[in-house]
């Protein structure tokens, strides 16, 4: 199993690779588009602001790389973010895999969202052994609408979307590296695609 982190200054790169070395398996940060196309399964994560990393991703041109690839790939809160059509988050153009906008938390509730909270409504085999109403950790200011594409729903101030699926690609607003074992067991599901 070739396991790929894509490298574009935007992301929690060793948390994540600790939690798939506590499940055996070794995760190779790149951003060559060789290594990650040849990947079996590739993780796209990302901390930050919106517009700044999707210039990152422009400068590489993995922009243009990430829409095309074939194996599951999972994008981790910021990185499911730039997947969708757009954010409110420096007016950003996303990658549009997923149909849905992200938008901004309003001032009546504490922001950033930052900690426990539960994901309902779980309807993928990326949540397999995952009970609805399971306790996963996060940290946002923006959100994913509710849309047809999501697995999972949240509620803080409104209920979003805590997870995307369409075709290959997956994304999670959670941090599942962060989450325990029910992120490690979302991990485990996403490898065992």
């Amino acid at each position: 199993m070739k396991l790929v982190i894509i490298d574009y200054g935007a992301g929690n790169i060793k948390s994540i690779q600790f939690a798939f070395k506590r499940l055996g398996l070794d995760a190779v940060l790149s951003s060559d588009p060789d290594v990650i196309t040849s990947a079996d399964r590739i993780i796209f994560p990302g901390v930050g602001e919106a517009s700044s990393a999707m210039n990152m991703l422009k400068l590489s041109k993995l922009d243009t790389l990430i829409p095309q690839l074939k194996q599951p790939v999972l994008g981790i809160c910021l990185g499911m973010q730039l997947m969708c059509n757009s954010s409110e988050e420096g007016d950003t153009k996303g990658l549009g895999i997923f149909n849905v906008d992200i938008k901004r938390f309003s001032n009546t509730v504490k922001v950033p969202q930052m900690g426990w909270n539960t994901i309902t409504d779980v309807t993928s085999n990326l949540f397999t052994n995952i009970k609805d109403g399971e306790f996963m950790y996060l940290v946002h200011s923006y959100y994913a609408e509710m849309c047809h594409e999501a697995i999972s729903s949240t509620h803080y101030q409104l209920d979003y979307a805590s997870a995307l699926q369409k075709d290959n690609f997956y994304g999670v607003q959670f941090h599942p590296e962060k989450s325990g074992e029910a992120g490690a067991q979302v991990l485990k599901n996403f490898i065992n695609l």
